[in-house]
């Protein structure tokens, strides 16, 4: 079986309501060469996160090869509080050393990668021995494979961060993980 992630390309971020935050128009045109990746692969079906920014990832390759998007929650990205919080950069430093740490009303590291598994679980059952896409975000991108290769880390994520879109390709045999690579999509 094979998972290939895809995280979202670069979002508009003047809009400050994380969930409705569309695509730049680069990143709707990295968007569309996406499809120049995959137009050879067999890929039976595309869930996304259900914010506006991942689901305009996927669309454009969805619609080339006749599949909708189907929308699951729980591959939504990482809480982080209710208010704006001025040093972000320690927030995510200190959330990589304890995958417990969340602010009020936030999520930790922890609880975005038990949700997330939850789901890919769920999918292999659902889909064994097929292709799927996943339109998905840095953060839950990086706890997912945090949590099959336990030594990804904060560098891991910091060089993963500024890449949109990112391609994630993970295979499976059996339900058992085989490995992940980084797909260049251009």
């Amino acid at each position: 079986m094979k998972v290939i992630w895809i995280r979202h390309a670069e979002p508009d971020f003047s809009v400050h309501d994380d969930a409705m935050s569309p695509l730049t128009e680069k990143g709707k045109s990295d968007s569309q060469a996406l499809g120049t990746v995959f137009n050879d692969e067999s890929i039976h079906t595309i869930y996304s996160s259900p914010y506006i920014r991942a689901i305009e990832t996927v669309k454009p390759l969805a619609d080339t090869i006749g599949l909708e998007v189907q929308i699951i929650d729980d591959l939504r990205e990482r809480k982080i509080t209710n208010h704006w919080i001025a040093d972000f950069d320690g927030f995510v430093k200190k959330q990589w050393q304890d995958f417990s740490y969340c602010l009020p009303e936030g999520e930790s590291l922890s609880i975005v990668q038990k949700r997330n598994i939850a789901v890919l679980m769920e999918l292999m059952t659902r889909h064994s021995g097929q292709t799927i896409m996943i339109g998905t975000h840095g953060t839950s991108l990086s706890t997912i494979i945090q949590y099959f290769e336990p030594d990804f880390g904060l560098q891991d994520f910091l060089a993963l961060k500024n890449k949109m879109p990112v391609v994630i390709e993970m295979t499976f045999k059996d339900a058992v993980y085989q490995g992940y690579k980084e797909v260049d999509y251009v």
